[in-house]
């Protein structure tokens, strides 16, 4: 085999394993959730629930309407289904989690139940969080960064 046949195979194997170890990407991207008039950076898990999440981003921004729940959630019909990956979780602040396939839980304190991650506020003041969310219903707009 020639030095150049030699060498667009190794450029081309090179490519290969690069594309074979970065996989997808797409849970790199940030989600962003409004509460109020406070915007916060999410991180996604990497699963089947988040990448159909994304697909629902790419269609248009989420709006959830959440109540309380238990003072230490925010819970509301997301209004679609998703797949869950449902497992025993302890959740913290800052925790976002899928509910029965159709329900979004935002954490601003802990709980442990079975559910499906979705992701977790990225960088942020738990006390905040709290304060925002606040002690009566919340809109939370889910959307691509």
């Amino acid at each position: 085999m020639s030095f150049i046949k030699k060498s667009g195979l190794i450029i081309i194997l090179g490519l290969v394993a690069c594309t074979a170890v970065s996989g997808d990407d797409s849970m790199d991207d940030l989600v962003k959730v409004k509460i109020n008039d406070e915007v916060f950076d999410v991180k996604l898990e990497n699963n089947s629930a988040t990448q159909e999440l994304i697909k629902e981003l790419k269609k248009g921004n989420v709006t959830v309407n959440a109540s309380e729940y238990g003072g230490f959630e925010k819970v509301g019909e997301l209004g679609f289904s998703l797949p869950t990956n449902d497992e025993n979780v302890e959740t913290n602040s800052g925790d976002i989690v899928l509910y029965q396939g159709d329900k979004i839980s935002l954490f601003y304190g802990s709980h442990s139940w079975s559910y499906t991650k979705l992701g977790k506020i990225d960088n942020f003041d738990s006390n905040k969080l709290k304060e925002v969310l606040g002690s009566g219903d919340v809109t939370l707009e889910f959307s691509l960064k």
